[in-house]
């Protein structure tokens, strides 16, 4: 009986102290234990479980600067959702079953860090502010504020990242644990603002309290990486070696050994040599077999710091054939091609075919890529503007010849593409440098010229040419193959035909880059309609390519030499204003004869902006210019509708020699030749607007001189006007029916209104001005309910007047119809505003660009109402 008291005793003493409502001794030993050995601890072993994880599937690029922070992968935290899921239920228990216990904070902590892996940085913000708020564990605090620092440092929030820095630089004892993170977190912090002497300072720093020797060894990799790129090789070389302590991983020895190299001092003939046989030996080493295209690609980037620029192309293009692990290293030695080609050849063409290239290894989001993208975009123009003056060239050319000439240039350039394959498969073959990189064959002992077919590169060239003159371009089969794919076809249905060898495959591979006789022809244009289109086109191409060359490339003379052409080929081109102006302007670069496309100018087109501006070249230009030429377009305008004639012409003559390119230039233009209708004869009137009309890029504008320009016109052209509007009129039509096809809605008929879905858009409101005066608050309102729904678009809101009686606000930009259809349904179903009735909202719509100017002048709401629940609602 005493031993059964005796256990009741104690198992009443073990549910007393279960309890979390009662704070004594017992209990609390109680809650600490459990609360940190049950839930604590193993929530903090799944949390480091998936950190751990993230480092192992995250491929360093050692080719880079290596980042602070190994970047949080969003893939392998959905994998691990189930561990982190179950990570937060243990948290939770911590802080709900043991609220007695100390551990509650620590709980609350590994809260925040599972919202940070997930990417909920709100409630991770939250948590880590509590924790810094309600716990009396300094060091905790100081976890908390440093994780919270972090986050700042993601969202961008600068003035509270600085102020929390500012904190802590204030805290006293922090332990080494703590300040290893804070100044690994400062350098983060440096990082992002690309302010690489904080990152090095932060890490120096840090390098002091780590106690990871694989971490060390990490920090001073990037250490070493960023000494290296401030130019300070012998501090680099130094971190490089100390890198490799701590037993790094293979692949982070292997680039640190490899960059020393670069970074070591040379100074004789025996240091190079030594460097060059250090890369042969990385090269034929069978551990580094992955990474053969990175020890190549950093032997290039060592001989063009020696100056061998032919060499270093060598090894490019070979890099570039070579085995590796990561395709990005690819990316890079594309991108480097690029680069030499563009700063030592001023090879556009070649520059844009490497970056595009690069691409295809690179990651689209990724940074690089963006930067590639941009930079490119001058350069694709630059090409297809090029590759199409060769090619309508060629086919001009062509069209002038016999059928019998064109046939026989078309077999002259087919044998020619023939030769130069071959040409090109015998020099893969033949090596350029006596060094281990070329003579390090994947067959060792053949040598070019071989007798044996499969190794002579130029003999399978030849006999896939051959093969395809005699019998066409079909695979090469065996008769085994054939009866069996006959057999296959015929007895089982679906089934798979023998697959052809990889010989084959490459051979028909070649030949289909080679043009057939039927194909060549068949380009060649052979109607006037045709040949006019290939014309306009090349006009087109020799002046964009001029204004690109000029304004873009900065190669003034070979803008110089396009422009020429153009005015030369196409004398009586539209583009001819703008061509003397860019042909001024590089001729005054180069120091060329410009003064004689100012005296082009003035005597071919004396009303041209361009003339005012080389007649001109001090006038003021920029914003103010803008401005100033406004306020004397109003004062002209004034004038001109008061009557008086000779103080508009006069405004608008000293606006344009003060102001001669802005903004206003073309309306200041037109404004004179209305001047003039008043003041010269019909003729001199008619054939200003018909410049006007071919050499202004303003459509409003235009459409304004031909209504100006109908008139001045016969009966005969009047009709051809009218034809040409009919058939725009038949264009609306059948725009109109393409939408009811494919949405099932009716335009209605003689509409104004045209539909431009992809254009931007705007959202109005239009109300009565009592129902202005009730709608208060209608603004605050608006900025309140795009501040909760639409918050990134950064939408603005203001007010005008359409009519007497019809004040409306406009929201506005919506890139699309779509978005704005978006914000409509928004606005229907949650927008409130005191004052605001429903009848209001339900008046409300959105309008494109163009057809608001059609709205402002027509005033007729309903009209464009009828048009708009016609097509959206």
């Amino acid at each position: 009986m005493r031993k059964i008291s005796g256990l009741l005793a104690a198992l009443l003493i073990f549910v007393a102290a279960c309890s979390s409502e009662k704070n004594t001794f017992t209990n609390r030993a109680f809650h600490n234990l459990t609360s940190h050995f049950n839930a604590y601890y193993l929530a903090d072993v799944k949390i480091k479980e998936v950190e751990n994880e993230v480092r192992v599937n995250y491929k360093e690029d050692y080719t880079q600067v290596l980042p602070v922070f190994i970047p949080i992968d969003s893939a392998t935290i959905q994998q691990n959702k189930e561990k982190l899921d179950s990570a937060r239920d243990l948290s939770s228990k911590a802080i709900e079953w043991h609220r007695i216990s100390k551990w509650v904070d620590d709980s609350y902590f590994l809260l925040g860090k599972i919202d940070y892996i997930q990417a909920h940085q709100d409630d991770a913000q939250n948590a880590f502010k509590y924790v810094n708020s309600t716990s009396k564990d300094k060091d905790l605090r100081h976890q908390a504020l440093i994780s919270l620092l972090r986050l700042y440092i993601d969202r961008g929030e600068n003035e509270n990242a600085n102020f929390t820095i500012d904190y802590l630089s204030k805290e006293s004892g922090i332990n080494d644990e703590n300040r290893y993170e804070l100044y690994r977190t400062l350098a983060y912090y440096y990082e992002v603002r690309m302010d690489p002497n904080g990152v090095i300072g932060a890490l120096d720093l840090a390098l002091e309290y780590v106690d990871n020797p694989k971490e060390k060894s990490r920090i001073n990799f990037i250490l070493a990486q960023r000494y290296q790129r401030e130019g300070l090789d012998a501090l680099a070389y130094d971190y490089y070696n100390r890198s490799l302590d701590g037993n790094p991983p293979y692949e982070r020895s292997f680039f640190a050994t490899l960059y020393a190299q670069q970074v070591a001092e040379l100074n004789a003939s025996k240091d190079l040599r030594r460097v060059r046989n250090y890369y042969d030996n990385l090269y034929t080493d069978s551990k580094n077999k992955d990474l053969k295209d990175v020890v190549v690609y950093e032997r290039a980037l060592f001989e063009e710091k020696q100056g061998d620029i032919p060499l270093t192309l060598d090894l490019l293009h070979q890099a570039a054939k070579e085995p590796g692990s990561n395709p990005r290293i690819k990316g890079y030695i594309y991108q480097k091609l690029a680069e030499i080609n563009l700063e030592e050849f001023k090879d556009y063409r070649a520059t844009k075919y490497y970056l595009d290239s690069a691409l295809t290894f690179i990651k689209k989001d990724d940074p690089i890529a963006l930067e590639i993208q941009s930079r490119k975009v001058t350069l694709d123009q630059f090409v297809f503007h090029q590759e199409r003056i060769e090619l309508n060239d060629s086919l001009i050319f062509l069209a002038s010849k016999s059928p019998e000439e064109q046939e026989a240039f078309a077999l002259a350039f087919i044998k020619s593409e023939e030769e130069r394959l071959i040409r090109e498969a015998s020099n893969q073959e033949q090596p350029k440098n006596s060094n281990i990189f070329n003579n390090l064959l994947a067959f060792s002992g053949r040598e070019t010229g071989s007798s044996f077919y499969f190794d002579n590169g130029a003999a399978m060239q030849q006999g896939a040419i051959e093969f395809n003159r005699n019998w066409g371009n079909r695979p090469l089969q065996d008769n085994w193959r054939r009866r069996s794919a006959i057999f296959q076809t015929s007895g089982q249905t679906g089934a798979p035909v023998a697959s052809i060898d990889s010989t084959s495959q490459q051979e028909n591979s070649i030949l289909a880059s080679l043009p057939t006789l039927e194909n060549i022809l068949t380009k060649i244009p052979n109607s006037p309609e045709s040949l006019n289109q290939l014309n306009q086109e090349l006009e087109e191409s020799y002046f964009e390519l001029g204004k690109l060359l000029y304004f873009e490339l900065n190669e003034p003379l070979m803008s110089i030499d396009n422009l020429e052409t153009l005015i030369r080929t196409y004398p009586n081109s539209s583009k001819k204003p703008e061509a003397y102006y860019l042909l001024y302007l590089g001729q005054k670069d180069t120091g060329g004869n410009f003064q004689q496309y100012v005296s082009r100018l003035n005597r071919e087109f004396p009303e041209s902006q361009y003339t005012y501006s080389v007649n001109n070249p001090d006038a003021a230009s920029g914003n103010l210019a803008a401005v100033e030429s406004s306020k004397g377009y109003e004062q002209a305008y004034n004038a001109y509708y008061s009557g008086n004639y000779s103080l508009a012409s006069q405004l608008i003559r000293s606006t344009l020699e003060q102001y001669p390119l802005t903004r206003n230039t073309e309306k200041l233009l037109l404004l004179d030749i209305m001047v003039s209708g008043k003041t010269e004869s019909r003729e001199r009137y008619r054939g200003r607007l018909e410049a006007y009309i071919e050499n202004t890029k303003d459509e409003q504008l235009v459409t304004l001189a031909r209504n100006m320009l109908q008139p001045l016109l016969s009966e005969e052209e009047l009709a051809a006007l009218n034809a040409d509007k009919l058939a725009k009129v038949d264009s609306s039509a059948m725009q109109a029916e393409n939408v009811k096809e494919s949405t099932g809605r009716q335009i209605p008929e003689n509409t104004p209104y045209k539909v431009n879905e992809a254009q931007t858009h705007i959202f109005v409101i239009g109300l009565t001005p009592d129902e202005l005066e009730k709608a208060k608050n209608l603004l605050g309102d608006l900025e309140n309910f795009h501040s909760a729904n639409f918050k990134n678009s950064r939408l603005r809101t203001g007010n005008m007047n359409m009519g007497a009686q019809q004040p409306i606000f406009i929201i506005s930009p919506f890139t699309n119809s779509e978005s704005a259809l978006d914000y409509y349904k928004k606005f229907i179903s949650d927008f409130k505003s005191e004052g605001m009735q429903d009848e209001v909202k339900k008046k409300s719509f959105f309008i494109s660009i163009e057809n608001f100017q059609i709205l402002n002048k027509t005033k007729n709401v309903e009209e464009y109402l009828t048009f708009f629940r016609s097509l959206y609602l």
